[in-house]
């Protein structure tokens, strides 16, 4: 369990509270239970901290509030806009007896067990967090799904994990999935035969080839179609035009 050491403030104005952040605090409140909300402020350096660890809303903290300490669980956290530093954080108390909604990360073990990644297959995660009801003094860290011997088609679902006494999840009547071991998404397209391909550029060097049912232009052919195409000269139209008597 974390230990946090915070200082009451006085008052919740904007300017009390800009001032606290300039000096490298974080204004909050803790509230929750038949006492009074307690308005407090913490360092902005061991709140960023915290925020690093993927379960910060569903780890139990304890704070130091001059000399007293409380169990406290984080609900919300406030960030700036432009600059996405924490500016404001909420803590409920923990009271005995209650129980409390939670998101509680996932975790995946054994991944080298698994068949069906073995062969390529991924690993599709429908649910990072799986949202559950707690008692205040049972509330899990993490939950560990192990994918041991899981083959391609395969899914996890809550009942493969064994929740902790009077620990139940928020949705009831299915036993919902977590996560999927997938097919292989790249196909590789077959390659064209070196045949084919050498053929292609044969022909594209030698011109087009004649149509069905069409014979291959002979040289005298040829000569002839070149012919029909050269300019007339003063010799052919004299030859062309006929003397007169």
């Amino acid at each position: 369990m974390s230990n946090i050491v915070a200082n009451p403030r006085l008052d919740s104005t904007k300017g009390s509270n800009n001032i606290l952040r300039k000096q490298g605090l974080v204004p909050g409140v803790v509230y929750g239970g038949e006492e009074k909300n307690e308005l407090i402020s913490i360092s902005k350096k061991h709140l960023k901290i915290l925020l690093d660890q993927e379960n910060f809303l569903s780890n139990v903290l304890k704070i130091k509030i001059n000399e007293k300490e409380i169990n406290v669980l984080p609900r919300e956290v406030s960030f700036d806009v432009i600059t996405d530093e924490p500016i404001h954080v909420d803590f409920l108390r923990m009271v005995a007896g209650r129980k409390i909604i939670v998101e509680i990360p996932v975790r995946f073990i054994n991944n080298d067990k698994s068949p069906g990644l073995k062969r390529g297959g991924v690993l599709n995660i429908v649910r990072r967090k799986v949202e559950l009801k707690c008692p205040t003094d049972s509330i899990p860290k993490e939950l560990v799904f192990d994918l041991d011997g899981l083959d391609i088609g395969a899914g996890v679902k809550i009942s493969a994990i064994k929740l902790p006494e009077n620990v139940t999840p928020t949705i009831t009547g299915r036993d919902f999935v977590i996560a999927t071991v997938a097919a292989p998404t790249i196909v590789k397209e077959p390659e064209k035969p070196a045949e084919e391909t050498a053929e292609g550029a044969e022909g594209a060097a030698e011109g087009e080839a004649p149509k069905e049912g069409e014979q291959p232009a002979t040289t005298d052919d040829a000569k002839k179609a070149d012919d029909a195409k050269k300019p007339e000269t003063d010799k052919d139209k004299k030859e062309a035009t006929p003397e007169k008597k």
